[in-house]
Formats: structure tokens, C-alpha cells, sequence
């Protein structure tokens, strides 16, 4: 029986570029963006800027595709180093995996990731689905999952040995590391604000 999937991702992959493409949105600083937002300033400002219900529209699509595809991979297992549905996964492996397939290039680590994309107040309610959650105990993230709405993300856990669906706010024990901050990729072209909601 042929795999379906990589043809799947390919087509979500496109149907969501253009999405992004049409309502005026970026996907974190990638370079596609910063050609994109330079050809834009060419173009008549009445077409430069879709019209808001278009963009949060499309930008509830694109998060409503990023919350399927990671609970998709719930119960694959945890690898060290993993990037992959077959090969498993890490919890940066999974988060990379999951934003390649929306065109965004992260960074291999947790560490290098929390520095992705924009800040965002650390509270509950600020929180969108599709935002990277970082955890960690230190001065550095060491742990990093991806937000999917009413308090709950999907990581890669070490302790689980698999990717699993936890609540943001669970007690504390030794292997549970404290939430640190929030990372979003999902930001109009033409925002500064750290707290925009999109």
C-alpha cells in the first residue's frame, strides 16, 4: 500500500502558502518573507493589505492545520536527535518538523528555537493555537512543544517516550520542567506588536 502521506503534506503545505499569500501573513522571519514583504511595497496599498476578517480567516486555518498535523504525530516515538515521523522525534525535531511542513526554517535546538518568531506575554489567555511553548530549569529553554488550544500542547517527551498531548499548567515534579515563555510565528506582515492576536 503506498505511504499517501508525503503527498498530503505537499498539498497542505501549498494550500496554506497561498492562504498566507493571499491574506497579507508571514510565517516567522524567513527570507520568503522578506522578499514578499519587499514586492509588496510595489503594490498599490489598497491590495498591499487584506482586509482583517480575510486575515483571521486564514490565519484560523493555518493554525488549524498546524494543531492537526501535531496531533497527528501523537504516539510516535521519542527519539533523541529524532526529526521525523518514522525515525521519531525530539521535542525541537518535532517542532522543526512541524513548521518545514509550513515553510518556515527553525533552528535544531530548544535553546535556538525559543528565540523564534515573537514574544508573547506568558498567560493562558494571550496564548493562540499553532504558538511554540518553551520550558526549562536555568538561564537557557530545554524543552519546547507546540500550543493547540484550551491549555493543552503537543511535545516530544522524554519521559513519555512519545509524542503526547499535556496541559500547560501541570504540578510540579523533578521531571517536569517549569513553562518558560511563548514564541509565535504566525504574525501579520506589517506587525511589530508582540502581543498581536492575528
Amino acid at each position: 500500500m503506498r505511504d499517501t502521506r508525503p503527498e498530503c503534506a505537499r498539498l497542505l503545505r501549498r494550500a496554506i502558502v497561498r492562504a498566507l499569500v493571499c491574506a497579507g501573513v508571514a510565517l516567522g522571519p524567513t527570507k520568503a518573507v522578506a522578499q514578499r514583504a519587499a514586492a509588496d511595497s510595489a503594490v498599490a496599498p489598497a491590495r498591499r493589505r487584506a482586509p482583517f476578517a480575510m486575515f483571521s480567516q486564514s490565519a484560523q486555518q493555518i493554525r488549524d492545520s498546524l494543531v492537526a498535523m501535531a496531533r497527528a504525530q501523537i504516539g510516535a516515538r521519542y527519539v533523541l536527535g529524532g526529526e521525523s515521523p518514522d525515525g521519531g522525534f525530539d521535542c525541537s525535531g518535532l517542532v522543526r518538523y512541524l513548521m518545514t511542513a509550513m515553510q518556515v526554517t527553525l533552528p535544531r535546538t530548544a535553546a535556538q528555537q525559543a528565540t523564534a518568531g515573537i514574544a508573547v506575554e506568558k498567560d493562558l489567555t494571550s496564548l493562540r493555537p499553532g504558538d511554540l511553548l518553551t520550558f526549562g530549569k536555568g538561564a537557557r529553554a530545554s524543552h519546547i512543544g507546540i500550543y493547540v488550544g484550551d491549555g493543552r500542547f503537543v511535545h516530544a517527551s522524554s519521559a513519555a517516550g512519545r509524542v503526547v498531548e499535556s496541559n500547560v499548567l501541570r504540578p510540579r515534579s523533578r521531571l517536569i520542567k517549569p513553562w518558560r515563555g511563548v514564541r509565535r510565528l504566525v504574525i501579520p506582515v506589517d506587525s511589530t506588536a508582540a502581543g498581536s492576536t492575528g
